[in-house]
């Protein structure tokens, strides 16, 4: 059932932004007295429809290869490659009879209408929800660094006070962009002395391998909430409301220290030191080879802040958050660019979208959020100036209306040809890369 509603909210996602997408360019172009032939969601390559129908002479239907979609406009050397068009008397319709400025504006009209949909997803959200968080003054007893914490020198116990200098208020700064896009300093407490933790320009490789949730996480104590039946906790008579205060004489105070010291102990019998009420008691129980016992933690609560939003004051904040996302992506693809980050690091696919993303809980508030995410990285993704995407378009029309006149036919179709390759090259890579992190992970 997982994977159903994975697959689920894959392709109503992709659906919504890529027919969104497609109506830019059919908007733009019905603007300007342009023609438009198909307009089609997902590819019907060969030939092959799920389902179309003919409307004042437009040809609408969806493709059986989901993997982007497309309006085909009358006179234009796009990925139909109808030479045979082209080859005809120009006619006043088409797109190749209008001026340079105007097939521009209909290049850039998916693009514009994407970057208007994620804002107005996160828009919406944030006037709705408005925006919850930990207060980074609730974290009393400091944070307790994962593997990619430690990996870059943050301890058990630190408290982070500020981000490149500046005070930290909520929480959830420090795993923000601004620290995860690396070359960033974290500025802590540890033995009442301020120190600096510097953040590597190539972390996003190590939080690909692990997730976020190996970064840090606050230090919280803990009970034990329900045992496992059947569990090695269970058997030892370790019971709902219990508190492991140590084990083997070492405290374990907060949860984490719990976690050490079990995985430190995997495969062996240990002695848990209990609370039971007024009662104190030490039961033998055996770790697993995973470093688990058996059973579930109520950890203490944290208490949260909401801050809202009155419908046009969420706007900015809401433009903020998108466009903060467009940026973030364009600075990853750099980082792969310098050689920072590793490419299969870095680039997901739809199986990775679908899984890592989306998952396999259907959460409306969580599926608007990826969305508007996605929609704005379909933004950058078609800015490219690769043949074949709508910033390759742009860019030969900007040069067109700088030289005065337009490329020829044969340098468009060959460009064409060069960024089908590169794309179903990349393509290629990024659904291997999916299926192997996948199969190996």
């Amino acid at each position: 059932m997982d994977v159903l509603v994975m697959i689920g909210q894959l392709l109503l996602g992709l659906s919504i932004l890529i027919v969104l997408h497609e109506l830019g360019h059919f908007w733009a172009a019905r603007a300007f007295g342009i023609k438009v032939e198909k307009f089609y969601l997902f590819f019907d390559a060969w030939g092959v429809k799920l389902f179309s129908v003919k409307y004042k002479d437009v040809e609408y239907g969806i493709g059986w290869l989901p993997l982007g979609g497309y309006v085909k406009i009358a006179g234009m050397i796009d990925e139909s490659m109808d030479t045979e068009a082209m080859a005809a008397p120009v006619q006043p319709w088409e797109f190749r009879a209008k001026p340079a400025w105007q097939r521009l504006i209909v290049m850039l009209g998916g693009v514009t209408v994407n970057v208007i949909l994620g804002i107005l997803i996160f828009w919406m959200l944030t006037f709705t929800y408005g925006e919850t968080y930990i207060p980074n003054k609730e974290i009393r007893n400091g944070i307790a660094p994962g593997i990619i914490g430690k990996e870059i020198g943050l301890q058990t116990g630190d408290k982070v006070v500020a981000i490149n200098g500046k005070e930290i208020v909520r929480f959830s700064e420090l795993s923000s962009s601004e620290v995860l896009m690396g070359n960033s300093t974290i500025t802590v407490i540890r033995n009442g002395k301020e120190t600096d933790v510097l953040v590597p320009a190539n972390i996003l490789n190590t939080v690909a391998d692990y997730g976020v949730d190996e970064f840090v996480s606050p230090r919280l104590k803990f009970a034990v909430d329900s045992v496992v039946d059947g569990s090695n906790a269970a058997k030892a008579g370790i019971k709902k409301g219990d508190l492991i205060y140590a084990v083997n004489g070492k405290q374990t105070l907060f949860f984490d220290e719990l976690q050490t010291a079990l995985k430190e102990n995997k495969g062996k019998t240990v002695t848990a030191a209990i609370r039971r009420g007024s009662d104190k008691l030490s039961l033998p129980v055996l770790v697993t080879a995973e470093g688990t016992i058996g059973f579930a933690p109520k950890i203490e609560d944290l208490k949260l802040e909401t801050q809202k939003y009155g419908f046009f004051e969420a706007l900015p904040v809401g433009a903020a958050k998108a466009w903060g996302s467009l940026t973030d992506n364009a600075k990853g693809l750099g980082k792969v660019v310098k050689g920072e980050v590793k490419a299969n690091k870095a680039f997901s696919g739809p199986v990775e979208i679908a899984r890592k993303l989306y998952g396999g809980t259907w959460d409306w508030v969580k599926f608007w959020s990826i969305t508007g995410l996605l929609s704005m990285a379909l933004a950058l993704m078609n800015l490219l100036p690769i043949p074949a995407l709508d910033g390759g378009h742009a860019v030969f029309l900007l040069i067109e209306m700088i030289k005065g006149k337009p490329l020829s036919d044969k340098f468009m179709e060959r460009a064409q040809i060069v960024g089908f390759v590169l794309l179903a090259t990349l393509m290629v890579f990024v659904l291997g890369n999916d299926i192997f992190k996948a199969f190996t992970k």
